[in-house]
């Protein structure tokens, strides 16, 4: 029986057996569910390697052009609102702060902040940041998070 990541019981139940239909990534996953908070989950724990493979080279940003790419649009806050825009945390972070994007992906948030003076910091499992990293200058740590990495209190937000 495994334990929940949530409220850190022994009370899980299998439910499906799951595969990756989208990307082709291969091997089936067991999601569970917890009895008592009713989380779901899969039983299954990925090495920092085997991650970095995941994102790097079943994700579909290995075929992303760098010159497609586009951070998020400042646009007016009534029409982001309409739009259900401010409903993103990333909205709400002020502006010249300095920031940590755990899980960046290909930079969106990082320009968007950038472009907002912000002094923007990204860490990314997927290699494939790099190339919008190193053509739009952003600092980027390509692997899992490390807290160990960054000296205490280093940013604003993350």
């Amino acid at each position: 029986m495994a334990t929940c990541p949530i409220c850190r019981r022994n009370e899980t139940v299998p439910g499906y057996s799951l595969y990756d239909d989208r990307y082709g990534y291969p091997g089936s996953f067991e999601l569970l569910e917890c009895q008592y908070c009713h989380h779901r989950f899969l039983s299954v724990s990925f090495s920092a390697e085997e991650l970095g493979n995941l994102y790097s080279n079943y994700y579909p940003r290995s075929c992303y052009e760098t010159e497609s790419y586009k951070p998020h649009v400042t646009t007016g806050k009534w029409k982001l609102w309409l739009d259900g825009g401010m409903g993103s945390t990333y909205r709400w972070v002020p502006e010249g702060v300095k920031i940590l994007d755990i899980g960046c992906g290909f930079g969106e948030s990082l320009g968007y902040h950038k472009e907002r003076g912000c002094d923007v910091w990204g860490v990314e499992a997927d290699e494939n940041i790099m190339r919008v990293a190193d053509r739009y200058g952003f600092n980027v740590h390509v692997g899992l998070f490390n807290p160990e990495n960054y000296a205490s209190e280093s940013f604003d937000y993350v």
